[in-house]
């Protein structure tokens, strides 16, 4: 459960530690149900479909410190975690309070969870990591609160008593916010949501693109038919050698024999696609309608794509 010796025989903390990390979905583990939950939460204070933006810094303070609230509500949702009777939830019948900051170290403990124990959670979106641990709150390992609230924060020198879930872990990418400026600016140069998600997928390739960075890109309700055939971004991007994969399985397993990020629930990638001979097949190729198709590099020339399958299979 960690190295952190003071707390070992903590049996109430061992009880949430283990039972949080067994909070796994059919199709998701833990960590990546955690995650998601901390992914969604900042799109949804970002709001880009109505605001555009993609940058916490261009929150007002007033929308960061609703994050908080937002994240514990989110939690709960998620994981189903009772309420608790003086804490925020009661997880493994033990009240667990829980505390979300944006800068490492910044949780603000109030008087009232003292003896408890805190869920802390941490998630930076410049930095795309994030994590969570649980501590039993001890008055010893406290900085005194100088607020009207009178909170307090960890001292630095005790936070290796926080017993880590998860440490420095993955966030899922905010593109928008890490993708090239020039490219971003190009994107956002179009005037329609089509045109904007076409570059969109023509400019950022190879990487994850998930669904509320189409929300914010094309800025219509109709998001993700704008991606599909028919119209969409796969009809205009296959002439330029450009495939979008999606989470069906049949697109994950294209991903995978192309040695690219397989896209996760409600995510995409795109790449563009050049026909490979047989006698190349070591460079990473799938076949698709009746011939290999590798990767293609900025020297290979442009090839119409060829089409995905559209099943789930």
């Amino acid at each position: 459960m960690g190295h952190q010796d003071a707390q070992d025989g903590d049996n109430e903390l061992r009880k949430v530690y283990e039972y949080i990390r067994g909070l796994k979905s059919a199709n998701k583990s833990s960590e990546e149900r955690f995650a998601t939950v901390l992914r969604d939460t900042i799109d949804q204070l970002l709001n880009g479909e109505v605001t555009g933006r993609y940058d916490w810094n261009d929150l007002f303070k007033t929308e960061k410190t609703h994050a908080g609230t937002l994240v514990e509500i989110n939690l709960q949702r998620e994981f189903k975690f009772d309420d608790g009777r003086e804490m925020d939830y009661r997880i493994a019948g033990v009240d667990v309070d829980c505390k979300f900051s944006q800068h490492f170290g910044g949780w603000m403990i109030p008087p009232e969870a003292l003896g408890h124990l805190c869920l802390l959670v941490w998630a930076d979106d410049q930095r795309t990591r994030w994590s969570a641990g649980l501590m039993r709150i001890r008055p010893e390992w406290l900085n005194r609160g100088n607020n009207r609230d009178l909170k307090m924060t960890i001292k630095a020198e005790h936070r290796s008593n926080i017993h880590w879930l998860w440490r420095d872990a993955e966030l899922p990418e905010n593109i928008l916010l890490h993708m090239d400026a020039d490219d971003r600016k190009a994107v956002f140069s179009h005037q329609s949501g089509q045109q904007r998600l076409n570059e969109l997928f023509r400019r950022v390739r190879d990487r994850r693109i998930g669904r509320n960075v189409i929300r914010s890109v094309a800025q219509q309700k109709d998001y993700m038919k704008r991606v599909r055939g028919n119209g969409g971004c796969r009809s205009a991007l296959q002439p330029e050698g450009i495939v979008i994969m999606g989470d069906y399985d049949s697109h994950k397993r294209i991903a995978d024999q192309l040695k690219l990020p397989s896209p996760r629930e409600g995510e995409f990638v795109s790449t563009r696609l050049t026909p490979v001979a047989v006698r190349e097949a070591d460079r990473p190729a799938v076949f698709l309608e009746g011939r290999f198709w590798a990767c293609a590099s900025d020297e290979d020339p442009t090839v119409k794509a060829p089409a995905l399958p559209s099943h789930t299979g």
